[in-house]
């Protein structure tokens, strides 16, 4: 799973004209799931370190404008976004290969799930994009703050 986070002073997805997901400041947080990442991943210590990560790393300024405050602590929402394309492999040719991304149901599943279990740890403040379709995503970063988290590092 890789967890690409962008601190945001607003974001919004829209899939064919229609406004599907909006939020104010916070965290954009584009979602790849490789094909590696199987049924059993939510629950385990790699998943839970994962989320308690994008919630709880300290990327948002505090009274002196220090980087001193989680997600969590800031007050700020979240907008997660399926990104099969995360898992791009680039090394051969010019077009890129996604054979490494999590096909069908099973991608289906685990996004379902990663959207439930943040839903549960952010009550109120999550918004999502649609799984699987073309969607515009507009974003404000700010900072900017961009970081890239990825499972096999944990």
């Amino acid at each position: 799973m890789r967890l690409h986070l962008q601190r945001v002073r607003n974001a919004s997805v829209v899939v064919d004209g229609e406004t599907v997901g909006e939020i104010g400041e916070g965290l954009l947080a584009l979602v790849g799931l490789s094909r590696e990442d199987g049924p059993d991943l939510p629950g385990t210590r790699t998943w839970k370190t994962m989320l308690g990560k994008m919630l709880d790393l300290r990327i948002f300024p505090d009274e002196a404008d220090k980087l001193n405050l989680s997600l969590r602590d800031y007050g700020g929402e979240i907008l997660l976004v399926s990104q099969f394309t995360l898992y791009a492999d680039c090394r051969k040719g010019r077009r890129p290969s996604f054979h490494l991304a999590a096909q069908g149901d099973n991608a289906l599943q685990l996004y379902e799930r990663l959207v439930s279990d943040v839903r549960g740890m952010l009550p109120g403040k999550v918004q999502e994009g649609r799984f699987g379709a073309m969607m515009d995503v507009s974003l404000t970063n700010w900072g900017p703050v961009t970081i890239l988290l990825d499972s096999e590092e944990f």
